[in-house]
């Protein structure tokens, strides 16, 4: 499988991921609450944005081995995945009122200087990076594997 065979799967993967989320939210967090249907949504979607993109790119996965063509576009979807949720946060002016009121809700910050606010911000933010990053490699793969599986391979 080519780089540039790979990119275009993470990109197709991404579309589809964003297209699939946004009806998936607007279905899911009314019904479901914030929470869970946000987070419901973007299990989904990544679920779904593999099998679409591995049924679709299966002809370049099989040609190699099907478990490296797949970990191959894994980890270049962690990685665009990393970023994204960087630029996302980044973007989000509500992001550090969250995690401000999470702190004083889990830990008592009266006595904190300017530096424990900082390191604990950046813990909670790199474990939301980490987290999006995990979900994406074990569900893209997931995902990546049984769309390849579903369509034969052609006959020469």
């Amino acid at each position: 499988m080519k780089f540039s065979d790979v990119i275009l799967a993470v990109a197709t993967m991404g579309v589809i991921d964003v297209l699939v989320y946004l009806v998936l939210g607007m279905a899911l967090i009314p019904s479901m609450g914030s929470f869970w249907g946000l987070n419901s949504a973007a299990v989904i979607s990544m679920l779904v944005a593999g099998l679409v993109a591995g049924f679709v790119f299966a002809g370049n996965i099989q040609e190699e081995s099907r478990i490296r063509a797949v970990g191959k576009i894994a980890v270049l979807l962690g990685a665009v995945v990393s970023s994204t949720v960087m630029i996302s946060i980044s973007a989000n002016g509500y992001y550090n009122a969250w995690v401000t009121e999470y702190l004083q809700s889990t830990y008592s910050t009266g006595a904190w200087t300017t530096m424990d606010w900082y390191v604990y911000g950046q813990l909670i933010l790199v474990s939301q990076v980490a987290l999006n990053v995990v979900l994406a490699l074990v569900l893209g793969f997931i995902g990546l594997y049984a769309g390849s599986m579903l369509r034969k391979p052609k006959k020469s």
